[in-house]
């Protein structure tokens, strides 16, 4: 299959001296556009976050995260835990120190 526009034509057309002045303003034209893109999607993001919406996607289920039996056991633990700390800082609770 021939092409009507070779790549060689098209490379001839185009300046065989080097350009640095154009090819740095190209350089910063590309820059400012991807600098203006990145603003503009970082906007977007922060005004739909402070409007109280969300990035992700919504989920389809409205099932609980976690088990209220599982929170009840944690919170369990923790009240253990204080009641064996407020034996520690009473000083009813004896241990031996191997250090003496």
């Amino acid at each position: 299959m021939q092409l009507p526009i070779s790549i060689k034509d098209v490379l001839k057309k185009l300046p065989q001296r080097p350009d640095p002045v154009r090819d740095w303003l190209t350089l910063l034209a590309v820059t400012v556009v991807i600098l203006c893109v990145v603003v503009v999607g970082n906007a977007r993001l922060f005004d739909t976050v402070a409007n109280g919406g969300s990035i992700a996607a919504p989920s389809a289920s409205s099932t609980p995260a976690f088990d209220q039996s599982m929170l009840q056991n944690v919170q369990m633990l923790f009240a253990e835990r204080a009641a064996q700390e407020q034996k520690y800082a009473s000083a009813t609770l004896q241990f031996a120190d191997p250090s003496q």
